[in-house]
């Protein structure tokens, strides 16, 4: 049988359109929320930071942690065990993870022009024009990014990344069902032998991926038949060393019968392959108005392979602190604007589980007792030797550690 997938504009009328394509077939609904709640439960990461995948602004630590690709690859492999089932009706921007490879699946985009769409946000969703313009370009700007970074395609609407595009702004529901119902008897979107296997090396490639993200690499896996290909797409200084890891890591997850490693097109740009090391600090926020300090200081720490972003006041700090979770901060107290304990009052109010370690120049003792007193983790003093900060960033993050990993075998504690 043909499954479905649809992709549409945000306020395209898809809800509708959805709907009755489920009624009329009696397929199954999976919608993204439907996969990305597999993906949580396969991996143990939150719906939350499962989702925040398929938005359009990457966390300022994914270049250190690569938690979007860990979550792609857990979506993936969610969306393989689901199309092991038929009769699907697949919405949303999961849908583009589905292999080309896979040929029983009808690829469908919904489209609209703008006065439809902004018209369908106002009477759906009772918004003025001008939110109704916000949500909407919000949800253009996650669909192109989306589509860009997974497939390299400019525009998430292009024409050749679907079997049909169809607009809901001049096809009633009706017509446009009618259509799909139609396309569905196309002999080329129906399940084959070749098809179903497609599925199958699909499912083996996510579990190699996972395998390999949970060591802390991130490479493009393909499979076929039980052979599995794995491409570097950034400059290795010792590529044999690094190819025998990859080919044991893989060769060890059941159904791999072959594994190879070949470079791909950016292997030869000058970002350089670094794997990711999860248990050194890789969210750590510096905050401190002192640009050349603060930036230094971000550079020595990488040389320890601890990742870092830097916020120079406090109200950029707390702004990037509710986009992208950092997980210890550095904060001086002296800044123009908010300064650093009412930074670390705020965070330890709305955000209790960073830990945050102050670093000044300029604090008394009162000082120090009063950061202590609001949850500060440790209080330090500039110029502060970079081995002696270094270990108490690491104390931090086995607090963290030791914190997630009871809240693992304990889930109802806080």
């Amino acid at each position: 049988m043909t499954v479905i997938s649809i992709f549409s504009g945000t306020c395209c009328g898809e809800d509708t359109v959805v709907a009755g394509l489920v009624s009329d077939t009696g397929y199954e609904l999976v919608r993204n929320a439907d996969i990305v709640a597999e993906a949580s439960a396969l991996s143990g990461i939150s719906t939350q930071k499962i989702g925040r995948a398929l938005s359009a602004k990457t966390s300022v630590f994914n270049k250190f942690t690569h938690e979007k690709e860990r979550s792609v690859a857990y979506i993936k492999l969610a969306l393989a065990q689901i199309l092991s089932k038929e009769e699907l009706v697949i919405e949303g921007f999961a849908s583009h993870l589905i292999p080309k490879k896979i040929t029983h699946v009808l690829r469908i985009c919904l489209m609209a022009d703008m006065p439809f769409r902004i018209q369908t946000a106002i009477q759906e969703r009772s918004l003025d024009e001008i939110d109704a313009v916000k949500l909407i370009r919000k949800g253009d700007e996650d669909a192109a990014a989306w589509v860009h970074d997974l497939l390299e395609v400019g525009d998430p609407w292009d024409a050749s990344l679907y079997d049909m595009l169809l607009p809901t702004d001049k096809l009633n529901q009706s017509e446009i069902i009618a259509r799909i119902r139609e396309a569905m008897q196309n002999e080329a979107v129906q399940a084959t032998p070749r098809s179903k296997r497609a599925v199958a090396d699909f499912h083996l490639s996510a579990q190699v991926e996972i395998s390999l993200i949970k060591e802390g690499h991130n490479v493009g896996v393909e499979s076929k038949d039980g052979a599995v290909t794995l491409t570097v797409n950034k400059h290795v200084l010792m590529l044999s060393r690094l190819e025998q890891e990859l080919i044991h890591i893989a060769d060890q997850v059941p159904g791999v019968k072959s594994t190879k490693v070949r470079v791909g097109k950016d292997f030869y740009q000058a970002d350089i392959y670094r794997k990711h090391d999860f248990e050194m600090p890789s969210k750590v926020l510096l905050v401190d108005d002192e640009r050349e300090f603060v930036e230094t200081l971000s550079e020595r720490l990488l040389m320890r392979d601890m990742g870092s972003a830097v916020a120079y006041d406090g109200e950029s700090a707390l702004e990037l602190i509710e986009r992208d979770e950092p997980e210890v901060m550095i904060l001086d107290l002296r800044m123009p604007g908010i300064d650093g304990i009412e930074v670390l009052r705020r965070v330890k109010q709305t955000n209790p589980d960073i830990e945050v370690i102050i670093l000044t120049g300029h604090g008394s003792e009162a000082d120090r007792e009063t950061c202590m007193q609001l949850g500060a983790f440790a209080y330090l003093q500039k110029p502060v030797d970079i081995e002696k900060l270094s270990q108490t960033i690491k104390s931090a993050n086995e607090k963290i550690s030791q914190r997630h990993s009871t809240q693992t075998r304990h889930p109802s504690r806080k």
